[in-house]
């Protein structure tokens, strides 16, 4: 579910602040519900800046609701639910609502509430007397701390966490609570808790003799005629609901898993836009027919705080006020869904959006600002806002800028990567995309918008306000603490991996692999996230090692992560098991014949590199048995053949590396289209996005593509890199946050080095480089013997 952090940041931003996103191609436009007419405009500019935003921002689906009192005045869906299927996304397209869920929960008790049956104030253990999480301090835990993230609690549950697939009833889920201890003392200070609801559902659910979702099914689902909403995944809500994706920086993308959450209260709701609108027409009618109306003041009043306070978290409510406007909202993120619920109590406008596709939080946000804006300016009688779009940069503008700037002890890291400019965070938080908007850049990007700077007088350095920053050289960094090795890896679930690695002679911690936070060393294996860290803010973490020094988990807060076990990442070669024998993959190889093409006008001249520059060194894995099939495909005579321009180019980059005491080191150069076509048929399906399809022939067979590393001339020893040479996991990609800085700055010394020389990183391979002309040279199925005879 959402994080606390972010939640409160935006609860505290002014919300009719316009996220402005860039232009793009319209997305494929679905049934809606049609408009009042005097907001026919408003809904016309919101189509169009939805539709663009779904393309740009690959949302795989979006819904939407706009509501003006009791009415719905509008709602449609964006993209597809099931793409594969082509089935279109709409107002009815169920989603997981994820922390949007608390609201329901919290009603439900603020109605026993208001029957006498449960008490804001008194201690939670008259209602659950077992319930003993450790604390130093004498104040009790209550039912309104609970409900306003103020009890202090660890954000998850040792058992039924938000990163586990186990599924324990809520009275397991919180008697693992007692192993826990308090983060902050009861009442003190603001820490978001997905545990806390599973603690307040739990006493009503053991004081009113009833399970949690059928209390709130009954008593506020269906009053509102709620009748697409659960906290039970019911048939006909599973079938209707939309396939999400889980997302990396380095571009690995996979189908976001579909299991319960074991915490429902916190963050279990399936439901759509439409019934969400009519939770709003509610809010509205001052809370008929599920609340009173001083009940929903309540819970729209900020708790612990003055009396004076118009912002800061009420009864379930996160609310803020902007320019003499009260704002009402929650947001929520479940396994690749992303929501927000907002309406405006004093206007009775309101709206919801929801995606599919992993933290898209600023796209949705944005859309929610949007929209308000919208809705607000028709009911004022002003003009519509007008809406600014950023543009991308253009690959040459991304790399000039690329660097690391400094102003006084602050510093800013922009990163290019395939023609794209990405800031990194300076402290905590996400990477996000740079663009250009009116003639200064801006972060534009589904993790973050609005962090501006612009060119300094002096071309070289940038602003930020008033400061400038100054671009400094990136020195190669200094190995990492010894102790940190054992540490570094990859902790979790193929759906929430938990990444551990060093950067700037820190330990780092990234959640989900998106949100990259820095850790305190507390001491010998015991680390601290910071207080605005996601998702675990002011959480220790705490490493387990095996008698080799190697962690075998971590366990941060209650929750614990194994680590997850990746081939070669102990320096051993990648191995898989054939999908056919050896024999039969040559056999088969050998009869079959390549693709025909048409149009290849470039010269077949394949040149040994290293006759070129003996100290291109070679390492010609196919031709041993040290490789990711176990066999030898070439034969020992084999040479690091490339097309004449591809080989002279990669002599000149061998040279400039010298300035770096470093050599190229080829693993792979020409491939007989044959052993291409033994590649695929013997890989496993999910791996084949590591291996060329030879119905489309690979750039290796046209001699124009090389996999390779460095090596130190001094030592002669192989450069250590993130992952290994035909590694097939995470690793593998250019852009993989992971592993030390040393190993990162060397293979983005390497990537540099052959992208100005005119090769192309392969997405997924670090090592990999493919020739800029390579479509001009047709495929190439010669043995090594018959190109050695030539020779």
């Amino acid at each position: 579910m959402i994080c606390r952090a972010i939640e409160t940041r935006r609860a505290y931003a002014a919300p009719l602040a316009l996220l402005l996103m860039f232009v793009s191609s319209l997305a494929v436009a679905q049934p809606v519900t049609e408009p009042a007419p005097k907001y026919a405009d408003a809904v016309k500019a919101l189509d169009a800046y939805i539709a663009r935003q779904v393309d740009d921002k690959r949302l795989p689906a979006l819904s939407i609701a706009l509501v003006d009192d009791q009415k719905i005045l509008w709602a449609r869906g964006f993209g597809f639910a099931d793409a594969e299927r082509k089935r279109p996304a709409t107002a009815e397209t169920v989603y997981r609502f994820g922390s949007v869920s608390k609201l329901f929960t919290d009603i439900a008790i603020m109605q026993l509430v208001e029957q006498g049956k449960l008490d804001l104030d008194t201690p939670i253990t008259k209602y659950l007397p077992e319930f003993k999480p450790k604390s130093s301090s004498d104040k009790l835990i209550t039912l309104r701390m609970l409900m306003s993230h103020r009890s202090g609690l660890v954000r998850e549950p040792p058992v039924g966490s938000y990163f586990h697939e186990e599924h324990p009833t809520l009275a397991k889920l919180v008697e693992s609570l007692n192993d826990t201890t308090l983060v902050y003392n009861p009442g003190d200070r603001l820490k978001y808790s997905n545990a806390a609801l599973a603690v307040a559902a739990y006493a009503m659910e053991k004081t009113q003799g009833e399970p949690f979702a059928k209390l709130v099914k009954k008593n506020v689902l269906d009053p509102l005629g709620m009748s697409r909403s659960d906290f039970i995944a019911r048939n006909d809500l599973k079938k209707d609901l939309a396939e999400a994706v889980i997302w990396t920086y380095h571009g690995h993308e996979s189908p976001a898993p579909t299991f319960d959450f074991a915490n429902a209260p916190a963050g279990g709701l399936y439901s759509t836009v439409n019934d969400l609108g009519k939770f709003m027409s509610a809010m509205f009618a001052n809370g008929k027919p599920i609340l009173k109306p001083e009940t929903l003041k309540q819970m729209m009043t900020p708790q612990f705080a003055s009396k004076e306070a118009n912002a800061g978290i009420g009864i379930g409510f996160f609310l803020a006020e902007a320019n003499g406007k009260r704002f009402a909202s929650h947001t929520g993120a479940m396994q690749g869904h992303i929501a927000t619920l907002d309406f405006m109590p004093d206007e009775k406008l309101g709206v919801v959006v929801v995606a599919s596709r992993d933290l898209a939080i600023a796209t949705i946000l944005g859309i929610r600002s949007t929209a308000l804006g919208h809705l607000l300016a028709v009911k004022e009688g002003r003009p519509l806002p007008k809406l600014k779009t950023t543009e991308r940069l253009a690959p040459e503008e991304a790399k000039q800028l690329a660097g690391r700037y400094k102003f006084n002890n602050r510093s800013i890291e922009l990163v290019e990567s395939a023609g794209r400019l990405f800031r990194f965070p300076e402290s905590g938080g996400f990477r996000v995309e740079v663009r250009k908007l009116d003639g200064h850049y801006i972060t534009d990007d589904i993790l973050g918008y609005g962090r501006e700077f612009k060119h300094a007088d002096n071309a070289k350095n940038i602003r930020v306000g008033k400061d400038e920053y100054v671009r400094v050289p990136i020195l190669m960094p200094e190995p990492p603490k010894d102790h940190f090795l054992g540490l570094i890896g990859e902790y979790g679930s193929d759906h929430c991996i938990l990444l551990v690695h060093e950067k700037d002679g820190k330990l780092h911690g990234t959640a989900g692999g998106l949100c990259i936070e820095p850790l305190k060393e507390l001491g010998k294996d015991e680390y601290l996230f910071s207080e605005s860290a996601f998702p675990f803010d002011a959480e220790k973490a705490i490493f387990n090692r095996d008698s080799k020094g190697k962690a075998t988990q971590v366990a941060i807060g209650s929750v614990v992560f194994k680590r997850r076990h990746i081939d070669g990442e102990d320096g051993k070669t990648f191995r898989i098991k054939p999908v056919k024998s050896i024999v039969d993959l040559r056999k088969i190889a050998e009869k079959a014949t390549p693709p025909e093409e048409k149009g290849k006008t470039a010269t077949f001249e394949l040149v040994d590199c290293t006759k070129l520059d003996n100290t291109i060194r070679t390492d010609l894995r196919y031709a041993t048995d040290n490789n990711f099939m176990s066999t030898p495909l070439y034969p020992k005579n084999a040479k690091a053949y490339l097309q004449k321009p591809a080989a002279e180019a990669l002599v000149k980059i061998n040279r400039k590396l010298t300035e770096n005491s470093l050599f190229l080191l080829i693993h792979d150069a020409y491939r007989p289209w044959m052993v291409t076509k033994m590649f695929w048929d013997a890989t496993p399906e999910k791996w084949h996005h590591f291996v060329a399809d030879p119905s489309q022939g690979s750039r290796h067979n046209r001699g124009c593509a090389v996999d390779l590393t460095l090596y130190n001339c001094l030592t002669g020893e192989p450069i250590e890199m993130v992952g290994g040479f035909d590694e097939f996991s995470d690793r593998s990609y250019p852009d993989y946050i992971g592993g030390t800085s040393l190993q990162r700055w060397h293979r983005d010394l390497l990537r540099k080095a052959m992208e100005e020389a005119g090769f192309t990183v392969y997405e997924a391979e670090w090592w990999h480089f493919d020739w800029k002309d390579w479509r001009t040279y047709p495929i190439g199925n010669q043995g090594f013997d018959e190109l050695g005879a030539k020779k």
